[in-house]
């Protein structure tokens, strides 16, 4: 069984400022990745992940950063909900229309 853990942000900020200001020491950033992990107790996957999304957020890499993420979810998220309630309206004009056609004239 996978145990996930959580780590907080100063751990993880002071992680990937470990593994690159000791990338020097070291014959290459994964070997300096491997160490520190080893050291915080993550696995060095882990903190290559946060390395590479630390450097997006930075703009020193391209892609798209934690920022723009987030808010792309949302705007899908409400995107859904909007989608569901226009379906929801439609179906209700539908039936309305419906009932107004199958009343008798008074």
């Amino acid at each position: 069984m996978n145990k996930r853990f959580n780590y907080s942000a100063e751990v993880r900020e002071r992680a990937i400022r470990m593994v690159l200001t000791g990338e020097h020491e070291h014959s290459s950033r994964w070997s300096a990745t491997k160490s520190v992990a080893s050291k915080i107790g993550c696995t060095p996957e882990t903190l290559r992940g946060w390395i590479q999304k630390s450097e997006v957020d930075s703009g020193t890499k391209p892609g798209v950063t934690t920022d723009e993420s987030n808010r792309m979810k949302e705007l899908e998220r409400e995107n859904r909900e909007l989608k569901r309630a226009n379906e929801i309206l439609r179906k209700a004009a539908a039936f309305f229309a419906q009932a107004e056609l199958d009343r008798k004239p008074k």
